[in-house]
């Protein structure tokens, strides 16, 4: 912890903005510092780049680099990718703020397990080609790969960080020193021998990453830097069932093909490795997917505030080490001169010295002067560059030879373009019109057209959730309809319409507009109590609602007529529910009892109870109160309430 204490930038003020908590880590360009952002109230991550970056005569270039290739990667937005926030500079000190991810890196987890499991391996490769495939596309490449620099979150998401910087620092120092700065055990063939890279360098190091993930070794170490260096670049990478002999062969062709010495023999761009990583994990049964190699997690760090990426290691075009031979770190950032580690075929010659007792001091003097000012001409001074001919819009093989008359190497690439015809250039690193060392490569990357994709089949009828994920798995992005879309038919939910066409193909990233149903559209009910049953179906049929109907009998309404509803008059509904009549079918008939011989009494209390009304007509005073005749016959049916008239003798 006591780094963290005695560091002096934590409890600055940095830029009048930006809190400065504590500090994170510490590598070989820069620091970085828990944040607070002022001006918004979040918690952010202050990346401050060493001052000796900023020094000396390539200070201004790697400044003015750096806010590009900071503005570039701002631009980025990929939920796979760590937010570039903001860039600045206060005094003599320049910065990045990026979203703070609150968890920790791929190194740290493999530290604590040792290695991964194959499935792990490949699904954390896939997030992190998905984020640099969004980079290539902008023609942004990151250039320092490594588990450091994978951001695994506490939700598990993976996020990669510092696009931008590591470019601008290797821009400036490959064309001022001659040497390129880098972790050595993920850097390319290409450049360590040429110092030039592209979206296949990333690619490169992807592979040394899943080969580490695979099997808790890096593919190549030593004791210094140099020694790594040359086995990058006189070496294949070795397939990893050499270390883990149960390693099925297709793991060993994507490790390979992602980690090729030759950039020509990789995957052009991280959408490409993707989708062979892709193919890779659906090859492999569960069972292989869910083994690790027996690995033993490294031991725990002796202090609590350790720095990733800190060791940093400076070494003369010579190859000799500045600083004391230590052991190459896991992610040590390192300046290697260009062209280490290749093959030399013959020792050079010593360069005769001047003769100074025959000349005499002065005339040595004045001959030295003059070397030294052709020399700095030359190989520093204007002499030494020369101007970025116009490349764009001719084919590849027209810019290789237009690239050689000028006597500059040519470093070609491809990717999609928007604009830009198949097979012609549409950019240059440098651009055109810039200079470069006349012994320099300019590389340039081919349209390869537009980067197409094909929209799925069955968007149409799908549900919005299973339309969204297929759209998703094909690149592309849902949008949606505004508005209501009612639909009798299609439930709520349901893709009624596509703005694309199945099986044709857009371009990549497109947004297709999905109208999606509401299902069907509301609806007020309405009474129809009273009305004929005729009549109310007819009106709710044209209001869209269908009608059920229960029989009824009823003393007060008609018969056929409308005697409730449910839904009630006034409810709030949808097109096509339905609601239930109640229709009368008329009073209840009863069957009328036998009474003859029955006292008058007794009669008309069983009539009575069976629903009728009674009336009395006396034959002969009706002295005996006996029911000799009734008006309604025994056993006939009437309605409930009929007047049943009963002579009494």
């Amino acid at each position: 912890m006591g780094a963290t204490v005695t560091d002096p930038l934590v409890g600055r003020l940095v830029d009048g903005r930006y809190e400065v908590v504590s500090r994170i880590a510490r590598g070989g360009m820069a620091t970085v510092y828990l944040a607070i952002d002022r001006r918004l109230d979040r918690d952010v991550a202050l990346k401050v780049m060493h001052a000796h970056l900023a020094e000396g005569a390539s200070g201004a270039a790697f400044i003015a680099r750096f806010r590009r290739e900071a503005r570039a990667a701002a631009r980025l937005t990929h939920p796979g990718l760590v937010a570039v926030l903001d860039q600045g500079v206060d005094g003599d000190m320049s910065y990045l703020t990026m979203e703070h991810i609150d968890g920790s890196t791929l190194r740290r987890h493999l530290e604590e397990q040792g290695s991964l499991t194959v499935g792990e391996s490949l699904r954390m490769l896939e997030q992190v080609l998905d984020a640099l495939a969004a980079a290539h596309r902008a023609d942004l490449v990151h250039r320092d790969i490594k588990p450091e620099n994978v951001l695994i979150a506490s939700d598990d998401r993976v996020k990669v960080a510092d696009f931008g910087l590591a470019r601008a620092v290797t821009e400036v120092t490959s064309a001022t020193t001659g040497t390129v700065l880098g972790t050595v055990a993920y850097l390319a063939p290409e450049l360590i021998s040429r110092g030039v890279s592209d979206t296949r360098t990333d690619v490169y190091a992807c592979g040394i990453l899943l080969y580490e993930m695979l099997t808790g070794r890096q593919p190549f170490t030593g004791e210094t830097p140099i020694q790594v260096a040359f086995q990058h670049v006189n070496t294949d990478v070795p397939a990893p069932s050499s270390q883990v002999a149960w390693l099925p062969a297709e793991v060993d062709e994507l490790v390979t093909a992602l980690a090729a010495r030759d950039p020509e023999d990789r995957p052009v761009h991280a959408a490409a490795a993707l989708a062979l990583t892709r193919r890779t994990r659906e090859s492999l049964d569960e069972a292989t997917l869910a083994r690790r190699a027996d690995v033993s997690p490294a031991p725990p760090p002796a202090q609590d505030d350790v720095d990733e990426d800190a060791s940093e290691h400076a070494i003369g075009a010579d190859g000799s080490m500045t600083a004391r031979i230590e052991p190459v770190p896991a992610g040590g950032t390192v300046a290697l001169p260009i062209g280490a580690g290749v093959r030399q075929g013959s020792a050079s010659q010593p360069t005769a010295r001047p003769r100074w007792l025959r000349w005499g001091i002065p005339a040595a003097v004045a001959v030295l002067l003059a070397t030294l000012g052709t020399w700095w001409f030359l190989t520093m001074g204007p002499g030494a560059y020369t101007t970025v001919p116009a490349l764009l819009g001719v084919t590849s093989e027209e810019a290789a030879a237009i690239l050689d008359e000028a006597g500059l190497g040519a470093d070609p690439s491809e990717d999609f373009s928007d604009d830009a015809a198949v097979g012609t250039v549409f950019a240059s690193d440098p651009g055109p019109g810039e200079k470069v060392r006349k012994d320099g490569t300019v590389a340039f990357t081919v349209s390869l057209g537009p980067d197409l994709v094909v929209v799925p089949e069955g968007l149409v009828g799908a549900m919005q959730a299973d339309a969204a994920a297929a759209l998703e798995a094909a690149d592309l992005v849902a949008e949606y309809a505004e508005g209501d879309h009612y639909s009798d038919d299609a439930p709520a939910g349901m893709v009624l319409e596509a703005s694309a066409e199945p099986s044709t193909q857009v371009k990549r990233g497109s947004a297709v507009r999905l109208t999606i149903s509401d299902g069907p559209a509301p609806v007020s009910v309405f009474s129809v109590v009273g009305l004929a049953l005729d009549a109310a179906t007819t009106e709710l049929e044209a209001a869209g609602l269908a009608v059920a109907t229960e029989p009824a009998f009823s003393d007060t309404v008609a018969k056929g007529r409308v005697i409730s509803q449910s839904p009630e008059g006034g409810a709030a509904g949808h097109r096509g529910d339905t609601v239930t009549l109640t229709v009368s079918e008329g009073p209840e008939l009863v069957e009328v009892p036998d009474l003859f011989g029955v006292q008058y009494d007794k009669a008309k209390e069983t009539l009575e109870a069976a629903g009728f009304r009674v009336a009395r007509e006396n034959v002969l005073g009706g002295l005996f109160g006996t029911v000799r005749e009734q008006s309604v016959a025994k056993g006939q049916k009437a309605p409930k309430g009929t007047e049943i008239t009963l002579k009494v003798v």
